[in-house]
């Protein structure tokens, strides 16, 4: 399963490429706005760090408006992934540029039927938002589930953005269910190499190390 990290931060990004556990980012307006800097500078920025698919989102509501944004972000750089919402306009615009070979991600996807056109007008990548259906009394892994038999159903390419990550939890249940990707924020990669029987065994070993020193 690739990871992405989702964030707009330089630095953020930087740490996590530099470690080597990152395979994309994922961007959304409220990432960027906390940032504080030109959007196309920020995008262009954080392509030159990852060496992977990068989502950026467009900021319109109807089909014309979003395909001359898109058309923008694209040439910003060849690894852009452009974030659309999930409504039928949208559909539309993921439709018109996937026809001209520029990727897609169809995001805020919160049912099958979503996922199923999505994959139907042709995007790159879709993102169903797991942690925000858990907070409403669902089960986003249920929906994940359901998404990823769909697509193996009828072999469609689209890959399986897991967003809207809460925990480390949701990542070993995105990786169990065959999710293609999960997104993740920076808070939540940080969690991830922790384990306190870990550190308890660091200790240790230190402990190990210096009384045999001492002893020779």
């Amino acid at each position: 399963m690739k990871l992405f990290i989702d964030t707009a931060n330089i630095t953020e990004i930087k740490e996590m490429a530099e470690a080597g556990v990152i395979d994309g980012v994922t961007t959304n307006p409220s990432l960027v706005a906390k940032e504080g800097h030109q959007f196309h500078k920020l995008i262009a920025e954080i392509c030159a760090i990852v060496n992977g698919p990068v989502s950026a989102e467009v900021m319109a509501l109807n089909t014309a408006d979003m395909v001359t944004e898109a058309h923008k972000l694209a040439k910003i750089h060849a690894n852009v992934v452009i974030k659309i919402p999930m409504t039928m306009d949208g559909l539309r615009a993921v439709r018109i540029l996937t026809s001209e070979e520029i990727a897609t991600n169809v995001t805020l996807v919160f049912s099958p039927n979503q996922a199923l056109l999505a994959a139907k007008a042709g995007a790159k990548f879709v993102s169903p938002f797991v942690g925000r259906i858990d907070d409403c009394g669902g089960d986003g892994m249920d929906l994940v589930t359901q998404i990823m038999d769909i697509y193996d159903n009828y072999a469609f390419d689209t890959e399986v953005i897991v967003a809207s990550v809460r925990h480390p939890l949701h990542v070993v249940q995105a990786a169990l269910i065959g999710a293609d990707i999960a997104t993740l924020p920076y808070a939540i990669l940080k969690k991830m190499p922790d384990h306190p029987l870990t550190d308890i065994g660091i200790t240790r070993f230190l402990s190990d190390w210096e009384g045999g020193r001492k002893n020779g």
